[in-house]
């Protein structure tokens, strides 16, 4: 295995030497240059790039090296590829010695590379060699297609990269998405215990497709060519290809609009495709091509058949195909992993030969079949061809288009009959598409009735239960234990599908507030998992140790392992992930840590993706979501209106988790604005929520219950309220970030003192400076426990720090609570020093909308002595009656944009923009969009 350098390498973007515009990375860039300023700072570190093959990984590499050099960074480059002679150390050695400024020294590195016996002193000498180049500036080391790197190669990198963290020296490393070697996986583990960061390319996005299908082909193009492009599914590389190979002879520019006046073209061979055909073993590309003849999925029984060989035989060939990312396994089948690939491959391929291999895949050989022909060649009844074609269509569209799939899925199993051994597969691939495009209840009956019915083999039984385990654990998660629990004890069942099952137990019991018996179970589903080559209940289980870390309140750690968690989940695809919330835990734990900005955008594009293709029920958990980060943020009437539009979703399952959040978020935006009324609703939703079997509902009820106790002015039934959840066991208590949010600690405190419950109050106190302590790097933990202590021992100096600490933090209602309270503090001795932190305060309550804090903060400010009314930042003065967040609707609605229109201008649901206009629309007594023009008109023109 030797090196290539970067500058040499085809990568995504390129095009028979012409190189396009990078287009759709403008988040990866953006944290790239990130990095290169803290590293022109002296801060070194490691970015991982991890995407599958075509993705632009060599791509996003290339223009890192480039920015840094702009920066007048010292760049080396190196990469490995699979299809050269192996030298060990290669790629490395490639990167740092060659190019216009090699590491000094290069004569005596490769000859310690070259000596046996000398690994020790080669990694002192490349240490001592890098340490002494980076005092005379900072240095980017890129390290292009890990996965082909030799094992000394891979033992170098992560040991020099760990142990030269404290200089100025950047790692950038990329690899390819899904399998790798085992040495692979172990450096990438270990570089990710050294802090590196993870950046996870994903397809692009329709504009993007867009404007690089205009780059390639010199003209915007019409809506066949846009269809066409959206064949490539967002890859770069197969997109290029795709456009150069028709740029000459079918597209045809017409008034500066590309266009395909002959229709779509036929299939045709791909530079990528062929060279990755090349790379392959002569058995390995002879099975690719086989199943690309056949088309579709393909079983390795027929492939072996259709070869002439047994499947053992094909292990080899499989396993490599499956490592080149050709093809991919779907359930017991394999299939293309694009479409546009299995094109390419079978387009070199002969015309008679992809006749004949199609004929006999189909049971139809030319002439009589052979007397001794299997029962599988023969063709097969016209319902069961019908009903393989529907499931394979389901397959394929389940990632992109739920709905589309589970009508498919439901005509499959209408077909199948009653007795067909195919008909509890086909329920338990129905279950989920059923579930994701709002149907939860359908779902439900239709696995209660197969499994009512009896006469399931195991495994099929234990496939059924898991599709039922991943529907309850949004809502149930006690259903959820109990079905996983059920499908695991099963005998004989696959590797596969025990360790998915153990993995949604562990999920339940975690999630439930079992936390001992969810390590315990996790423990074995690893084993299982990894037994089976998992990725799935891996992505499952990194949850799990997530939220087991968050219940040992190492909040770093748990969001660490969520980030891991949430990755993962996103490489397999939402269709073969086995628990959709895992990115939905990752933005709850960056809200949880201070990192609200991130947390909302992660769940802003969860609302867009889920919304676009139509999973109905993920859409309403993301709007969940983001309702908690938006009342924490202080955007109390988005989050409302965020709650609204999720309670419109037909369907909504029992409840747990995304109910308990809607009433959680109503509640505490009725509490800031003083609405009475809605808080009394919902003092009567938490006490039903109390009486529920799950800890975490119950815990939300006493929480609930204690917040509208002190509202009312009852500090003692408050704390009466919360003793539930201040004595209950530390192993009963949920994992959900929601009831033991950092910021609580201050209101706990505070409800403690009004009880005279000292005891509680230096409980809470201690827990937040115990977070804090187990978790120095999180800045909105160490504030939160300073204002819980600044309140306890009635300190100025602790609040003061409390509001230092806070101005970085986005948590609004917080900061704001922390001036409050030291403004307090300061008014019993120096009023007028006071009056800052109050009309600061003041100020971040009005812009949040918060009239009960508003008014509390202006009866403050009078009695420091401040007569005149201050105006509140942020309110648009021409509209007193809205909030801010209403006041943008109205004024984007008055210019004519339909709410989709605007929905798409503020980042905002159809559904929160609809919420919005409905309460301004009552705020202003007006009844039409007409009339709501003609008063912006009106107010706006000052008449």
């Amino acid at each position: 295995m030797s090196v290539n350098r970067v500058t040499t390498r085809t990568v995504p973007g390129e095009s028979d030497g012409v190189r396009t515009p990078l287009r759709g990375r403008d988040v990866e860039l953006a944290f790239i240059e990130a990095r290169l300023d803290a590293l022109d700072r002296g801060e070194g570190g490691i970015i991982r790039v991890e995407g599958p093959v075509g993705i632009g990984r060599s791509r996003l590499l290339a223009e890192a090296a480039a920015a840094a050099r702009r920066r007048g960074t010292r760049v080396f480059e190196g990469a490995a590829n699979p299809g050269e002679p192996f030298v060990p150390l290669g790629p490395l050695l490639d990167g740092l010695l060659s190019g216009e400024e090699p590491l000094s020294g290069a004569v005596r590195l490769k000859d310690l590379a070259t000596t046996p016996g000398q690994r020790f002193w080669l990694l002192q000498e490349l240490g001592d060699r890098l340490r002494e180049t980076a005092r005379n500036g900072p240095l980017l080391v890129v390290l292009d297609d890990l996965q082909w790197c030799d094992d000394l190669t891979l033992l170098t990198f992560h040991t020099l990269a760990a142990g030269l963290s404290s200089h100025a020296i950047l790692w950038v490393v990329a690899v390819r998405g899904g399998s790798v070697p085992s040495g692979v996986r172990t450096t990438l583990d270990r570089i990710r215990q050294a802090g590196a960061h993870e950046l996870v390319i994903e397809a692009l996005e329709d504009r993007a497709i867009a404007r690089i299908t205009e780059d390639v082909l010199g003209a915007s193009p019409d809506p066949d060519v846009l269809r066409l492009a959206h064949r490539a599914e967002g890859v770069p590389q197969l997109l290029v290809e795709l456009l150069g190979s028709l740029r000459e002879a079918e597209v045809t520019i017409e008034n500066g609009m590309a266009g395909l006046p002959a229709g779509p073209p036929a299939p045709r061979q791909l530079p990528s495709v062929e060279r990755r055909l090349d790379q392959l073993s002569d058995g390995a590309r002879e099975l690719v091509q086989t199943a690309a003849a056949v088309g579709g999925t393909v079983t390795v029984a027929l492939l072996a058949e259709l070869l002439g060989r047994s499947p053992a035989a094909l292990i080899t060939a499989v396993r490599e195909s499956l490592d080149a990312d050709l093809l991919t396994e779907s359930g017991d089948r394999l299939a293309f992993r694009h479409d546009l690939i299995r094109e390419a491959v079978d387009a070199g391929l002969p015309l008679a030969l992809r006749q004949a291999l199609r004929r006999r895949a189909a049971g139809l050989p030319p002439g009589r079949a052979p007397a001794d022909a299997s029962e599988a060649e023969r063709p097969a009844p016209r319902d069961a061809v019908e009903t393989e074609r529907l499931r394979t269509e389901a397959a394929e569209l389940a990632a992109t288009a739920p709905g589309p799939a589970a009508e498919r899925s439901l005509k499959a199993l209408e077909l199948a009959g009653a007795d067909a051994p195919e008909r509890p597969r086909i329920i338990a691939e129905t279950i989920p598409l059923l579930w994701q495009t709002g149907r939860a209840a359908q779902a439900r009956e239709l696995g209660a009735t197969a499994l009512a019915a009896g006469g399931l083999g195991p495994e099929d039984e234990a496939l059924i239960r898991l599709a039922l385990a991943r529907l309850a654990v949004p809502f149930d998660f006690s259903e959820a234990v109990r079905q996983a629990r059920a499908g695991a004890a099963l005998p004989g069942i696959s590797a596969t599908a025990k360790g998915r099952l153990l993995a949604m137990l562990a999920v339940g019991l975690s999630m439930s507030g079992e936390h001992a018996a969810a390590e315990q179970v996790a423990a074995e589903a690893w084993e299982t998992a990894a037994a089976a080559g998992d990725r799935a209940a891996e992505a499952t289980l990194t949850t799990v140790r997530s939220a087991v870390s968050f219940h040992r309140m190492d909040l770093t750690e748990a969001f660490r392992q969520a980030e891991r968690s949430a990755a993962l989940a996103d490489a397999l695809g939402v269709s073969t992930s086995l628990w959709v919330p895992e990115a939905l835990w990752h933005a709850l734990l960056s809200n949880t840590t201070g990192r609200t900005a991130e947390a909302l955008a992660v769940a802003e594009e969860g609302i867009r993706i889920t919304g676009e293709q139509g999973r109905t029920a993920a859409t309403r958990m993301w709007l969940m979501t983001r309702s908690r980060i938006l009342l924490e943020a202080g955007r109390l009437a988005d989050a409302r209106a965020d709650c609204e539009a999720a309670s419109a979703n037909d369907d909504p399952g029992p409840g747990n988790l995304a109910d308990v959040t809607l009433r959680y978020v109503m509640l505490r935006v009725a509490l800031h604005t003083g609405d009475r009324r809605t808080v009394r609703a919902y003092a009567a939703e938490a006490r039903r929520m109390r009486s529920d079997g799950a800890p975490v509902v119950r815990h939300f009820g006493s929480w609930m219950l204690a917040l509208t106790a002190d509202f009312e002015g009852r500090p003692d039934r408050a704390m009466a309220e919360l003793d539930e959840v201040m004595t209950s066991p530390a192993e009963d208590r949920p994992a959900y970030a929601g009831l033991v949010d950092p910021a609580d600690a201050p209101v706990l405190v505070r409800l403690a003192l009004r009880a005279g419950a000292l005891e509680r109050a230096v409980q809470a106190v201690a827990q937040a400076e115990r977070r804090a302590a187990l978790n120095p790097g999180l800045t909105f933990l160490a504030a939160t426990a300073a204002h819980a202590r600044g309140l306890l021992d009635n300190d100025l100096a602790p609040l003061v720090r409390a509001v230092r600490l806070y101005e970085d933090c986005p948590r609004v209602p917080a900061r704001a609570s922390a001036l409050e309270d030291a403004g307090r503090k300061l008014a019993a001795t120096r009023r007028s020093e006071a009056v800052p932190y109050f009309e600061t305060a003041l100020a971040l309550y009005a812009r949040a909308g918060a009239e009960r804090d508003v008014a509390r903060v202006r009866r403050r400010l009078r009695a420091a002595g401040v007569r005149k009314r201050p105006a509140p930042a942020g309110l648009d003065g021409a509209w007193p009656e809205l909030t801010a967040a209403e006041t943008r609707v109205v004024r984007l609605v008055a210019r004519g944009l339909t709410n989709q229109q605007a929905a798409e201008e503020l980042s905002l649901s159809p559904h929160t923009v609809s919420s919005h206009l409905r309460r301004a629309f009552t705020k202003l007594d007006v009844t039409s969009r007409t009339e709501l023009t003609r008063l912006v008109t009106h107010r706006d023109s000052g008449e």
